[in-house]
């Protein structure tokens, strides 16, 4: 899986996936050869690498036993981590067709790594207990419909998933919409809490957190759910209810294209040819979770605009890792925590490999970009629930 020895990156976790699938024993390797995987041989897989282009070699009995003692030293900052089942995925996502492509989605079907699409009827139907691993679309958790409204109020897609969204709310027994998105972002803060593992990306991180903290509390204008927003709301907004973030303020104009001060977004001031961020090395036999989700073929990842693009340090809580920064700008960019029994990750920006995605846009061809450092962070995310929980000392 290094950056020489591998030509496409992107396909080898649905290799993996395919494998643990299959009953194979499956070992990732972090570390080393850019966080290879050793599985075992079967002439299925061999096949199945020719098929889908993956690089891949054939080693005896002994050379592995040979890189995995290597690995165990300790002196190396390597650990074989080993995996047990193919997790089942959730992508959280609405039903019809978006004027906008979701990352995740494309590098999970580009891989070939099977996943079920649901969405609010399902979340609150407790229909995400069967999944062990959750992605959020690119979501407005506050029932702001994006905060699209400044730019687009008058799209016919605009209008059309808004109408669609108020159906959808009163079809499911809430007034508002804001209502029915605080509901659904409460169901999945308690799959988190038992256990689960959610991914978010873009608008779906930050707005998740609003929603929490702004629980009992109105904070959308009226164009939005049909009446005013609370006086001095900013005051009402609880940080302790958050998985991530703190100390935020609120954008009131309902015209702006931003939900809060935790997107850095307004705040950059970095031209395209030098945008990139820098993922952070851990010790990957003392913590080898955050050593999983930043495994890459590089540790300069170009960086990606979003609706939210990547967040403020001042509004990270401190329990909460940084896996990816930009540090000349102070801006995290991929970050990491627990919230009770589960995990979550949370990455900044829309696309890896699109700089400046808009509505309406051409979706990426994956086919171009099979070695992209940004896709393969998601995937190190998709493959990681399938990792042989470690006991801990007490």
């Amino acid at each position: 899986m290094s950056h020489d020895n591998q030509k496409n990156h992107l396909k080898a976790y649905g290799i993996v996936y395919f494998s643990l699938e299959a009953g194979l024993k499956s070992k990732w390797l972090l570390n080393y050869d850019g966080g290879a995987f050793l599985i075992e041989n079967n002439k299925i897989v061999e096949n199945e690498c020719k098929i889908r282009g993956v690089s891949y070699q054939v080693i005896s009995d002994a050379k592995s036993q040979l890189i995995l003692q290597e690995i165990s030293s300790p002196s190396s900052n390597q650990e074989a981590v080993t995996l047990e089942k193919a997790p089942k995925i959730a992508v959280y996502s609405p039903k019809d067709k978006m004027p906008w492509d979701d990352a995740v989605t494309m590098v999970l079907t580009y891989a070939e790594i099977p996943f079920d699409v649901i969405y609010d009827k399902e979340v609150l139907e407790d229909k995400l207990l069967i999944y062990e691993w959750l992605h959020l679309h690119h979501e407005d958790f506050t029932g702001q419909y994006g905060r699209f409204y400044g730019s687009f109020r008058t799209a016919p897609w605009y209008i059309k998933g808004k109408l669609r969204s108020e159906k959808q709310a009163k079809e499911l027994g809430f007034t508002k919409v804001s209502q029915e998105k605080l509901a659904v972002a409460k169901k999945i803060r308690d799959y988190v809490i038992g256990g689960g593992f959610m991914f978010a990306m873009c608008s779906a991180t930050d707005s998740f957190d609003i929603a929490l903290s702004a629980e009992g509390v109105d904070i959308a204008e009226a164009m939005f759910d049909g009446d005013a927003s609370e006086p001095n709301y900013q005051s009402k907004i609880n940080y302790n209810k958050t998985f991530a973030f703190k100390d935020y303020q609120l954008i009131r104009n309902p015209t702006t294209y931003e939900f809060s001060t935790i997107d850095m977004t307004r705040k950059r001031k970095i031209p395209k040819t030098s945008d990139y961020f820098s993922l952070v090395e851990f010790s990957a036999k003392w913590d080898p979770v955050p050593t999983m989700l930043t495994q890459n073929h590089t540790t300069l990842v170009k960086g990606f605009m979003g609706q939210t693009t990547s967040f403020d340090r001042n509004t990270v809580k401190t329990n909460v890792l940084v896996l990816g920064e930009n540090k000349v700008n102070r801006e995290a960019r991929y970050i990491h925590g627990t919230k009770g029994k589960g995990m979550f990750t949370f990455y900044g920006g829309h696309d890896p490999e699109d700089y400046s995605h808009r509505v309406g846009d051409p979706k990426t061809e994956l086919d171009l970009h099979p070695t992209s450092p940004g896709y393969r962070l998601i995937l190190n995310n998709v493959l990681f629930p399938a990792a042989k929980k470690k006991k801990q000392k007490t």
